[in-house]
């Protein structure tokens, strides 16, 4: 970091902001320190967040945010929570037009913690923690005793709530991660993200991405394998890593250019969608298709996790969300089909249909309704196991295979897995000039 230049400056307060440069970008940084009175922030330092975030807008720099705090200064009364109101209302209206990435370094409680909910991406340090009614206030309503760790740790959030796209070790590494983010983002939505320098050939074969699908078409493998054959000097920086894992998303370069990949994860639960999967990728297509990013999407999955318990948890109107973000993105959108893409599955996981602009498949690729053994039960639930065995290899046969819908032009391309770089890299140049007319409106109204 470089010299910086006071935002809200003159209020006596536990926050600080800055126009300062971190690894050679322009942002304006925001600092609140947990010194005094641990963090509690004053109504004066809410409205130096506001003014730093309209700042921010202004000037079309990114906002970054590096927090510690105990919550609303109870010296201040409700005049703090007036300030963190006005804070949080800044925070929304930055939503879409620069980048606001949000690191919790210490406690992030009560009224601060819901900041952090509106970050685009949010770094927390192995031993911060971030909650919005805490321990006691849980034992009080609910009669269980719980530590703030387990509450809202980083553990917590990396694992059980998706909050925490990255965890670091100690606050020393917070202004680095968000510098790696930064990195794959432009300063404001109305730029395209920087590009990369590079020496990885955007023509190089991949051999190595076909070779880690398994012989068995039930085999499990790990798909950030395949996405490292294909990016530049096989480079992934994956977000929400431990949160949702049957679902990886990740940012990384083709070409030099920012992407975001989004593949079912086989290894975890067979890459099936359910709902923590759906609302991590449907947040971070978001997130891409806000600030430019062009979207890769490997699929594999056999379909939609089934069970009670998530039905009644909104399964439908969650699995919506997925859907919702890749039919409104407009910017460049390639799919590959590594092996199976069945039902409802296949339609959320970007198809031709919602919008793809290259809908490419491997020769492993099963594009169908479902599976040949559960088709067979439904067409033929009343034939003998031995005649049920020939109808199921004479269904693989006819139907679980990529060529049927490309003869339909639902695939574009059925391509051998060592040019997967060179189709999708040649295809995100293509599409670097796509533009796609807005629909007049005031706002969507998407499946929350």
């Amino acid at each position: 970091m470089v010299a910086s230049a006071p935002v809200a400056a003159g209020h006596p307060g536990s926050l600080t902001a800055n126009l300062t440069t971190v690894a050679g970008r322009r942002v304006v940084l925001v600092e609140v320190s947990g010194d005094r009175r641990r963090g509690a922030l004053s109504e004066a330092d809410g409205l130096a967040f506001t003014w730093a975030a309209e700042h921010a807008c202004r000037a079309g720099l990114p906002l970054l945010g590096v927090l510690s705090s105990s919550g609303a200064d109870v010296h201040d009364g409700v005049a703090a929570l007036h300030g963190w109101g006005r804070a949080a209302r800044s925070l929304a209206q930055c939503s879409g037009r620069v980048p606001v990435l949000l690191a919790a370094t210490g406690p992030v409680v009560s009224g601060p913690a819901l900041l952090l909910g509106l970050a685009d991406q949010v770094v927390m340090t192995a031993d911060a923690y971030a909650y919005v009614s805490g321990p006691a206030m849980v034992q009080t309503f609910t009669g269980e005793s719980v530590g703030v760790t387990e509450l809202g740790g980083s553990t917590a959030h990396a694992t059980a709530t998706g909050l925490a796209s990255l965890v670091v070790d100690d606050p020393t590494d917070v202004l680095p991660a968000l510098s790696h983010l930064l990195a794959f983002l432009p300063p404001v939505v109305d730029e395209l993200p920087p590009r990369w320098p590079t020496s990885d050939p955007i023509d190089r074969t991949t051999p190595e991405a076909g070779a880690c699908l398994p012989a068995s078409p039930t085999g499990g493998y790990d798909v950030r394998d395949v996405a490292t054959a294909i990016v530049d000097d096989g480079d992934l920086l994956e977000l929400r890593a431990e949160w949702a894992p049957n679902l990886v998303t990740a940012l990384a370069t083709i070409g030099g250019q920012p992407v975001g990949i989004v593949a079912n994860q086989p290894v975890a639960i067979a890459g099936t969608l359910d709902i923590p999967a759906s609302l991590k990728g449907a947040r971070f297509v978001a997130f891409c298709d806000a600030f430019g990013i062009p979207l890769l999407t490997l699929v594999d999955t056999p379909g939609f996790y089934p069970g009670k318990d998530l039905e009644w948890r909104g399964m439908i109107r969650k699995g919506a969300q997925l859907a919702f973000a890749y039919a409104r993105a407009t910017v460049p959108r390639v799919a590959v089909v590594l092996r199976k893409a069945y039902g409802g599955a296949y339609i959320v996981m970007d198809c031709r249909s919602m919008g793809s602009d290259l809908y490419l498949a491997w020769p492993s690729a099963e594009i169908a309704v479902m599976g040949a053994k559960g088709a067979v039960e439904v067409l033929h639930r009343r034939q003998p196991p031995e005649q049920r065995a020939a109808l199921e290899a004479e269904y693989e046969e006819r139907f679980l295979n990529p060529y049927v819908a490309a003869e339909r032009g639902f695939v574009d391309a059925v391509i051998d897995p060592a040019d997967t770089r060179r189709a999708v890299g040649a295809a995100f140049e293509v599409l670097a000039s796509k533009r796609e007319p807005l629909v007049h409106r005031k706002h969507d109204n998407s499946p929350l």
